[in-house]
C-alpha cells in the first residue's frame, strides 16, 4: 500500500511540473509544437475556394464588383460601385451558395489624400457556411449612400455611427440622428476638422432645469501651447551660452 501511494504522489508530482516545463520552454524560446504561435496557417485549398467565389459574384454582378482580392491568406474582400451596395447585398444574403444572413459589423476609414477619403466597409457572415466576407465601398464628404437597413436591420444603429463620427450620409435610413455625441453637436469627430477648444461648452441650467450648450468663452487670450521645456519658450530673454575656446598655447622648444 505505501508503495502505491508513493507512485500515485511521484506521478502527481510529475503532471504538476508539466505546465511548469512547458512555461519555461515558452520563455526559453523553444519552437516546439506545443508552444508554436497561434497564427492563421496558409491554406491553399480554402484561398482557391475563396477566389473562385470571389470570381463567380464579380461574373454575376460585373457592372457593380470592381475587384476581388483575398487578403491575410483567407479573408475575400469584394470593391464594389457605391451604386452596387444593395444589389451586392442582396445577391450575398439570398443566394443559395453564399447566405451571408448576418450583418456582423459596418464601419469606416478615412483617408483625406484620396478623392473618395470614406472607405465603408460592410462585413458579412455565414452562419449556414461559417464563412465570412468582406465588401468595401467609398464615398466623399457630399454623396450619400444607400442604406443597407433593408436588408440587414443591424445596419440601422452601425449607419447612424458611421454618420455621427464621420459625416457620411446614408439615404432612405428610417432614423438617421447622431447616436454617440451630444445633442446640438456640430462636425464630426474622426474628420479631425474642429478645433482643440471646442465650439460650444455645456452645463446644467438650475434656472431651465436642464443641459444648455453655450458658445464657448475664453477667460484668458489664446496662447499658444505646445510640449517645448519652459527653458526653450524664452529664448529671447536668456542669454545664449558662451562657446569653450582651448588656448593651443605656445609651442615649447625641444631641450636637447
Amino acid at each position: 500500500m505505501l508503495a502505491a501511494a508513493l507512485g500515485l504522489a511521484r506521478a502527481g508530482l510529475r503532471a504538476a511540473g508539466r505546465p511548469a516545463m512547458l512555461l519555461q520552454a515558452r520563455f526559453e524560446g523553444n519552437t516546439t509544437a506545443e508552444t508554436q504561435p497561434t497564427v492563421r496557417p496558409k491554406d491553399d485549398v480554402t484561398q482557391k475556394q475563396l477566389s473562385a467565389f470571389g470570381e463567380y459574384v464579380a461574373e454575376i454582378l460585373p457592372k457593380y464588383v470592381q475587384q476581388v482580392q483575398v487578403t491575410c491568406f483567407n479573408e475575400l474582400e469584394i470593391l464594389i460601385h457605391p451604386d452596387g451596395i444593395i444589389p451586392v447585398l442582396s445577391f450575398l444574403k439570398d443566394h443559395t451558395t453564399a447566405q451571408f444572413k448576418s450583418l456582423a459589423d459596418l464601419t469606416a476609414i478615412d483617408v483625406p489624400s484620396r478623392q473618395y477619403r470614406f472607405e465603408i466597409i460592410y462585413n458579412l457572415l455565414s452562419l449556414r457556411y461559417n464563412s465570412r466576407i468582406r465588401v468595401k465601398t467609398y464615398t466623399d464628404e457630399l454623396t450619400p449612400l444607400d442604406s443597407a437597413f433593408p436588408i440587414y436591420n443591424a445596419a440601422n444603429w452601425y449607419e447612424r455611427e458611421v454618420w455621427d463620427m464621420y459625416g457620411v450620409f446614408f439615404a432612405n435610413h428610417p432614423d438617421l440622428r447622431r447616436i454617440l455625441t451630444d445633442y446640438g453637436f456640430e462636425g464630426h469627430p474622426f474628420r479631425k476638422d474642429f478645433p482643440l477648444s471646442g465650439y460650444v461648452e455645456v452645463r446644467y441650467d438650475d434656472e431651465v432645469k436642464r443641459v444648455v450648450a453655450e458658445p464657448l468663452e475664453l477667460a484668458q487670450e489664446f496662447r499658444k501651447f505646445d510640449l517645448n521645456s519652459p527653458w526653450e519658450t524664452f529664448p529671447a530673454f536668456r542669454q545664449a551660452p558662451e562657446t569653450l575656446k582651448l588656448d593651443t598655447g605656445e609651442k615649447k622648444e625641444d631641450v636637447k
